[in-house]
Formats: structure tokens, C-alpha cells, sequence
């Protein structure tokens, strides 16, 4: 029972590591992309660029809510200045606090040495040395009070009533910062989606490259074995033979370094979908039409996008700096308790204090103006960079667009003469069969023909690079 127990636990966690670590075999170029969208981890790592532009338009918002703060202050002192102002602030002052005791002790001895006349006591009171003396008198209960704990709660509120327009413009700014972290977004997904294709199309046409390699070495093989029994029968040298080995030897090298750069163009797809790629459906490489013209180009564009975007956003820091010029008025409430026991009798000492405050700029060193005249140059170099964008683009895809007619017209060009080498080559090959010609013409037509391949091969991956870079600019 413990061993069918464990079997199954066994089984359970190596469900679990399978699914983790997903494999993917004969997967389309469809399926590819969507797989990146989801999981690439730059693609990732730009949506999280995108939350943070998406809560500072959270944090923008709040500002216009203004602030609630709770404070709790606990003290304990004897610094006469400290207890007198804690009483106070607690509403239980008295006038003994003032040091009256001592005070009305010295009114006293004068009505008592007056003995009750109230004129004798009017003198006595007029006198200046007695109300001097009186006057003097240093307070003890004022001046060294006791210890006095003093516990303070309060909660304030301030809320910003009209701020010459910032707020509103900053929240503006705000909004139109998400849409740039998303606009980001996208250009990072057009890169990826970009290099997804390009790899397809490299490992397609690898996959080509390497089925004529093939057929070239079956054909020298062929020729090998031909020349093995022309010189058994001693109308062959070995210097033939041993060329036809060095030509299928070179043949090989190229197959090898062929499946190696496709196992490396693997490995960067895996890394791409950030999952492994076992095999694809290869792509056909017939001639791929963009369709795409340079007026969806230039509506499409994400560089451009973000130009005018940015463009909207000085505009709207344009109207911030102007707003210094504008007053700023806000409200302030205040409401607390204070008492030398911790929130004992709450109600009884409570306060209030409610307010407004207003202020204008009158002068400040010319700054605020400068930054006006900052802005307004900021805005125009958009604007010029704006222009710039969009000319350097339309440049760009014409330049493409003639690059791609040059190419097509060499790849015609190139597949009509390897049609022609494939027949030269056979036909010297049944020329050196039949003693017409040598073995190192056969070897030099066999060069010639791989010669055309591999540059037909750096045509069509040329080609498809540049009609990748076209879809590139519409997204």
C-alpha cells in the first residue's frame, strides 16, 4: 500500500514539473506570437511600466481630494511656559495659574492695615511703592509649576479650493502618460513580433538551404561512387577521387554549420516565447507582399504616436507654468482634544479651527517667466521632431520598398542560373563518365551551383528582412 501510495504521489509532482515546463512541437508562426505576447518577458516587464504611469494617474487624482492627517502628541514637562500653555489648550486654566493666590495675599494685608476704611485703602493702592511691591511680586505657581502630563489628538484637513488650473493639467498629464507607457507597450510587442517572424523565416529558410545541400550531397555521392569504379577500372586517378571527397567534405562542413545556426535560431525563439520550441511549421518562401502602405504607416506608427502625444503633454506644461501667475486658494479644518490624562473627557476640551488662505505671486526673480518661454521652446522642438519623424520614416519606407524591387529582380535572376548550373553540372557529370571531361570541371561546375545556392539563400533572407522591417514601421 505505501509503495502504491508513493507511485502515485511520484506521479502527481512529475505532472506537475511536465506542465511547468512546456515544450512546443510543430508550432505555427500564429500560435508563436501569441504565445510572445503573453509570455515574453520584455513584453512583461513593459506592462509594469505601464501600471506605474497607471497609479500615478491615481496619485494625480488624489491630490484633489486634499489631506487628512490624525496626530497624537503625548509630553511631559515642567517648563512654565509648556504647563501654562498645556492648560490652556486643555480649557482647564485658573487664575491661580497666574500666581492671583499671591497676588490677592498682598490686597489683602492692605485692607487689613487700611483696617477697613476703603479711602485709606485707595491711598494705600495709589501709592507707588505699594502697588510696586504688588506688582513685582514673582508668582511661584506661574513660574515653577508642577509636572504636567499633556496629551494632544487632532485631525486636520486641508482640501485645495482652486490652484489656477494645476491640478486639472497634471491629471491631464497624467492620463496622457498612461497612454505613452502603453504606446511603449505596443512598440516592444511590434519588436518581438518583429523577431518572431524574422526567426520563422531564418529557420524556414535554413530548412530549404539545407534540403538542397542535400540533394547537392546525394549528387556527390553519386559522383563518388562513379569515380571509385572508373578508377578501379583505371580510367580514373585518385587525385579525381580525392577531389570529389574534399568537394563532399565541404558539402558537410556546410550542413553542419547550417543545423548549427538553426539549432542557435531555436534556442533564440525559445527564448522569445520563453518556453522551448522543439519545431515549427516552416513558413513557404514564396514572395511575401507587405500591403502595407506609408499612409497606414504614418497613422500607425507608434514613434510618431508618441511624438504627438508628447507634443499634447508640453502643451499642457505650458498651461501649468502660466498657471503660477494665477492665485491659490485652499480651506484648513481643524479639530482636536487635549487633556493631562490619555482621550479622558474627549467632549469637554475639544476645539475647532476652520480657515482660508489665499495666495498670489507677485514676484519671483523672473523665474516663473522663464520657465513660460522653457516651455514654448520645449513645445516647438516637439513639434520639429514631430516633422523630423515623420519625414525620416517616408524616407525610410521608400527606401525599403526599392530595396525590395532590387532584390527581387536578383532573385530571379539567381534562381534562373542555378536552374542552368543544375543542368551544366549533370551534364559534365555524364561528360566525365564519359571521358570528355575532367573531374576538377565537374568540381568547379559543383562549386558554382553551391556558389548560386548560398546566394540565392542571402538574397531571400535579405528580402524577408526587409519586408519584416515594413510591418516593423506600421506598429
Amino acid at each position: 500500500m505505501k509503495k502504491v501510495l508513493f507511485l502515485i504521489c511520484f506521479f502527481f509532482i512529475a505532472s506537475l514539473f511536465a506542465n511547468e515546463s512546456v515544450a512546443y512541437e510543430k508550432l505555427s508562426l500564429k500560435d508563436a506570437q501569441e504565445i510572445v505576447k503573453k509570455d515574453n518577458l520584455e513584453i512583461n516587464i513593459a506592462k509594469f511600466d505601464k501600471q506605474v504611469a497607471s497609479l500615478g494617474e491615481k496619485i494625480a487624482l488624489g491630490y484633489s481630494f486634499g489631506k487628512l492627517d490624525a496626530q497624537m502628541l503625548g509630553l511631559r514637562s515642567n517648563d512654565a511656559g509648556n504647563v501654562f500653555g498645556f492648560k490652556l489648550q486643555s480649557r482647564e486654566a485658573t487664575f491661580g495659574d497666574f500666581g492671583f493666590s499671591e497676588f490677592l495675599s498682598g490686597v489683602g494685608g492692605a485692607i487689613g492695615a487700611s483696617g477697613g476704611d476703603f479711602a485709606s485703602f485707595a491711598n494705600m493702592m495709589a501709592d507707588p511703592k505699594m502697588s510696586g511691591e504688588l506688582l513685582n511680586t514673582t508668582p511661584k505657581d506661574l513660574n515653577f509649576p508642577d509636572d504636567r502630563n499633556h496629551f494632544d489628538f487632532k485631525l486636520t484637513y486641508a482640501l485645495p479650493l482652486y490652484t489656477g488650473g494645476k491640478l486639472s493639467y497634471y491629471r491631464d498629464i497624467s492620463k496622457k502618460m498612461v497612454k505613452m507607457g502603453e504606446l511603449d507597450r505596443q512598440k516592444v510587442e511590434a519588436l518581438k513580433m518583429y523577431e518572431v517572424r524574422k526567426t520563422y523565416y531564418d529557420i524556414s529558410l535554413l530548412y530549404q538551404f539545407e534540403s538542397d545541400l542535400t540533394k547537392i550531397r546525394e549528387n556527390i555521392e553519386k559522383l563518388k561512387k562513379s569515380t571509385t569504379l572508373l578508377r578501379d577500372e583505371g580510367y580514373a586517378r585518385k587525385t579525381d577521387l580525392l577531389e570529389v571527397e574534399a568537394k563532399l567534405s565541404n558539402v558537410e562542413r556546410m550542413l553542419f554549420s547550417s543545423q548549427t545556426n538553426r539549432d542557435l535560431a531555436y534556442e533564440f525563439l525559445s527564448f522569445l516565447l520563453n518556453a522551448e520550441v522543439k519545431s515549427i511549421k516552416k513558413l513557404p518562401l514564396n514572395v511575401v507582399e507587405h500591403n502595407v502602405t506609408l499612409e497606414d504607416i504614418l497613422v500607425k506608427n507608434r514613434d510618431i504616436q508618441k511624438a504627438k502625444l508628447g507634443l499634447e503633454i508640453q502643451s499642457k506644461m505650458l498651461l501649468v507654468s502660466k498657471a503660477s501667475f494665477k492665485p491659490e486658494i485652499g480651506a484648513f479644518a481643524e479639530y482636536g482634544s487635549s487633556d493631562d490624562k490619555f482621550l479622558n473627557d474627549f467632549k469637554e476640551h475639544d476645539r475647532y479651527t476652520i480657515g482660508v488662505q489665499a495666495k498670489l505671486n507677485i514676484l519671483n526673480g523672473g523665474i516663473d517667466s522663464a520657465k513660460i518661454e522653457q516651455e514654448k521652446v520645449k513645445r516647438l522642438k516637439v513639434k520639429k521632431q514631430i516633422e523630423l519623424a515623420t519625414k525620416g520614416i517616408t524616407l525610410l519606407y521608400d527606401k525599403i520598398n526599392t530595396e525590395i524591387k532590387n532584390l527581387d529582380k536578383q532573385i530571379d535572376s539567381i534562381k534562373k542560373e542555378i536552374e542552368l548550373m543544375d543542368e551544366i553540372y549533370l551534364s559534365y557529370q555524364e561528360r566525365y563518365k564519359e571521358g570528355l571531361a575532367s573531374i576538377n570541371d565537374v568540381v568547379i561546375k559543383q562549386s558554382l551551383q553551391i556558389e548560386k545556392l548560398l546566394k540565392l539563400v542571402e538574397l531571400q533572407n535579405s528580402r524577408n528582412e526587409k519586408v519584416s522591417q515594413i510591418f516593423k514601421l506600421a506598429y
